[in-house]
């Protein structure tokens, strides 16, 4: 779900189907983003998200969710959070005399989230959805003011909603324009400037002869602007007349 956009779950649930295939959503940059009012659970066997500060629900440290609606697979990602430790469908027609946790049923890792960030968490969720409304009205006062000027916008498909993790667009001179902002003292970011594909540790992994295209294309010509629930508008109207400003 890049930037904050939900993947086109019914068609890949469609082909995971089709072959027998989980369904995972990264949803690390997504939560909250909807198509047709359903969330990405309805389609996926698993959602992941991230609560990074920097995310739309961010903690104050690191932190990240599994979602299931599976209830043995809830299980499973409990047991492996916490060391592998044995769990109800572990101790079925068995005894164990001791706390369950120390009963390693696989190889698991120690993923717990720590409880001030559970706490402040509990308490951003509450207001999310506001987050979420906040976020689209920026959006779309980016879009509207910024379409003349740059490559595209990032429009949000009829019935989706995003949940705005970033606002990218993109420039045929990305990189000229980085440093024109950077001279308005105007930050930018460009988010994976090397596509998993061509990163030195999948080199070894096969892929068809012509790589892939649009990513390769699209690398080159993306860029995000600042992107937050409080950006006001007088700040975002310098940040659009920056960028209209620019002469590639």
């Amino acid at each position: 779900d890049l930037f904050g956009q939900p993947a086109d779950y019914p068609a890949i649930k469609a082909i995971c189907d089709k072959h027998g295939l989980k369904l995972i959503s990264d949803s690390a940059q997504g939560f909250g983003c909807t198509i047709d009012g359903e969330h990405p659970l309805k389609w996926a066997d698993i959602t992941t998200t991230s609560f990074f500060p920097a995310k739309p629900l961010g903690c104050y440290g690191d932190g990240g969710a599994v979602l299931t609606n599976d209830d043995e697979l809830a299980q499973l990602i409990d047991s492996i959070r916490v060391h592998g430790k044995a769990v109800a469908v572990d101790l079925k027609d068995k005894t164990f005399d001791h706390d369950p946790k120390y009963l390693n049923m696989r190889i698991g890792l120690n993923s717990r989230l720590d409880t001030i960030q559970a706490a402040v968490l509990i308490e951003k969720l509450k207001v999310f959805g506001q987050e979420i409304e906040w976020r689209n009205r920026i959006a779309a006062r980016y879009n509207e003011g910024l379409r003349p000027h740059v490559a595209a916008v990032p429009d949000v498909p009829t019935g989706n909603v995003s949940n705005w993790a970033q606002y990218t667009i993109e420039h045929e001179d990305r990189d000229g324009l980085a440093a024109h902002l950077k001279a308005e003292g105007i930050p930018t970011a460009v988010y994976y400037p090397i596509p998993l594909h061509l990163q030195p540790a999948y080199a070894h992994y096969p892929r068809g002869p012509q790589g892939l295209p649009v990513t390769e294309r699209l690398m080159e010509r993306v860029i995000s602007l600042p992107m937050h629930s409080d950006l006001d508008e007088a700040t975002q109207d310098r940040i659009i007349a920056a960028v209209a400003s620019f002469k590639a």
